[in-house]
């Protein structure tokens, strides 16, 4: 008997060993086929620029080419619940945390916002701008608040949709300004821009992209504040919302990657480490930067925290201010 037993656990001894390679093999393994990363957001725009520049950077790391998939809509949503249902192991997404933080509380969505991902790397904070455009006779923030007091209703300020960060950000200041405000909602930025240039409008909540940055240095648009921890260095001027007593109002808009919460944990471990590999990069750092972002780096954890305190929150806010999306 005991001569049996002792055979046994040489057997199982050996099965163990030999399977140990195998699982490091397994890991070693991945990616086995290209890594899609679905954008929610029309091509062009910032994040689909940002997604394709990191995926080519990533390519020689994975050692797998690296396909951006757009899946626009819906703010957000149609792309993350595309996401949220991939099981194949080689699908993420990159966006905004606002899919996950703001949507859920103005929209009806198809996932569980803090169940169904796992935050694998925080990337970059994308500053928001107040913009005045040529129809605007003011010329500070301050000085525009007042304009709306004085005639309510007759100060026109545009977001990209209801619902959206800009969206808050409207209601935040109308609430501590006691400022009226006429929101003007367009259903993305395409439009937006143009109407912008055309002076459609007094005021735009954007954030900074090309054709944005292009109306700015054509004179078309004026910067009165920035949002983001301090003043950005590029516009030393400009001052942050806080800085104007609007703290509630001083949002960015976060961006990362995200898997779908079926993705095994050591695929994220990977992908983490080397999507800040690439983040570290001085040449990445300074193509974010001349597009006015700036790269954030975080652990998977502290990204996870950032996104449900980010959460409650705007259930909070959304509740307060009664928003809600079209």
């Amino acid at each position: 008997m005991t001569s049996r037993r002792n055979a046994l656990r040489l057997a199982l001894g050996a099965t163990a060993a030999a399977l140990l390679p195998l699982r490091a093999f397994a890991q070693a393994g991945w990616p086995s086929r290209p890594l899609k990363v679905i954008v929610p957001y029309p091509a062009g725009g910032v994040t689909d620029v940002m997604a394709r520049m990191l995926g080519d950077r990533l390519r020689p790391l994975l050692g797998q080419s690296v396909v951006v998939d757009n899946r626009a809509g819906a703010g957000g949503t149609i792309g993350m619940e595309a996401t949220s249902k991939a099981d194949d192991g080689h699908t993420i997404a990159f966006a905004a945390i606002s899919p996950l933080t703001l949507n859920p509380h103005v929209m009806k969505v198809p996932y569980d916002a803090l169940k169904d991902f796992v935050p694998v790397a925080s990337v970059m904070y994308s500053p928001v701008y107040i913009l005045a455009t040529s129809r605007l006779k003011a010329q500070s923030f301050n000085e525009t608040v007042a304009a709306a007091k004085a005639a309510p209703g007759r100060v026109s300020i545009a977001s990209s949709g209801f619902g959206t960060l800009g969206h808050v950000m409207i209601e935040q200041i109308r609430r501590k300004s006691g400022a009226d405000f006429t929101h003007v909602p367009y259903k993305g930025g395409s439009q937006l821009v143009t109407d912008a240039a055309g002076g459609q409008f007094d005021l735009l909540v954007a954030n900074p992209f090309a054709a944005i940055n292009n109306l700015i240095g054509e004179g078309k648009l004026r910067v009165l504040a920035v949002t983001g921890p301090q003043r950005l260095a590029g516009m030393p001027n400009v001052p942050t919302l806080a800085e104007l007593g609007y703290p509630e109002a001083n949002l960015t808009s976060l961006f990362g990657f995200y898997a779908p919460a079926s993705m095994p944990a050591e695929t994220v471990r990977r992908l983490h480490a080397e999507i800040n590999k690439v983040l570290a990069e001085r040449d990445v750092q300074e193509q974010v930067r001349k597009m006015d972002n700036v790269v954030s780096i975080a652990t998977p954890q502290q990204f996870a925290g950032l996104i449900e305190r980010e959460f409650n929150a705007n259930a909070r806010i959304v509740r307060e201010a009664n928003i809600k999306a079209e």
